[in-house]
């Protein structure tokens, strides 16, 4: 089989299959239409959680939907609630959290993440990881918005322990402006 290096996206997917064990609790900040959450139900199995995360009820209810169709329901807790409530709303320890900032795929694009709320829930999530946890964070600078957001990101992340956390910025030097970033962080 040939290895295809392809998009931000499908470098989350990988990590995701690499970082998640049955029976693992983990987190999806950013649920959009449920495609990671339901990936991430189907990894975590019948004895792991998922707790999930979006401020739009439609994408709260487009996921609940997809899981639902798919059986996988009872391994996970919706809320239509800001990712920046990670703390309160998330025991831990978890294995991994994902993160696709922007909008709503087939949403109001005016409706986007925001820096100020991300920060707080990269940070609590960083902080729930268990020790060899993983963050993974699909960022979108192709709008003003995303552009900020990738570059607060950026300081944040270069500024962690290297004794604490490893971190890797994937970036498609020739995909042109705007295309997909994929950073993952790992907890020592």
């Amino acid at each position: 089989m040939d290895y295809i290096l392809r998009s931000a996206r499908f470098i989350a997917a990988d990590v995701f299959n690499q970082a998640i064990r049955p029976g693992d609790t983990v987190v999806d900040a950013t649920m959009g239409n449920g495609h990671d959450t339901l990936t991430l139900c189907r990894l975590v199995g019948p004895e792991g959680r998922v707790y999930a995360f979006d401020v739009q009820p439609a994408a709260v209810e487009n996921t609940r939907m997809r899981l639902e169709e798919a059986g996988v329901l009872d391994r996970a807790t919706l809320f239509c609630l800001g990712h920046e409530h990670i703390l309160e709303k998330v025991p831990g320890p978890i294995a991994l959290a994902a993160f696709n900032l922007g909008w709503l795929p087939g949403g109001d694009k005016s409706i986007t993440t925001h820096w100020e709320t991300t920060r707080q829930a990269v940070e609590g999530a960083l902080s729930l990881l268990k020790p060899m946890g993983v963050c993974v964070i699909c960022a979108y600078p192709g709008h003003q918005e995303g552009d900020r957001e990738r570059g607060q990101l950026i300081d944040l992340l270069a500024q962690l322990p290297p004794q604490q956390y490893n971190v890797l910025w994937n970036k498609f030097l020739n995909a042109g402006p705007g295309a997909p970033e994929c950073f993952v962080i790992q907890r020592q």
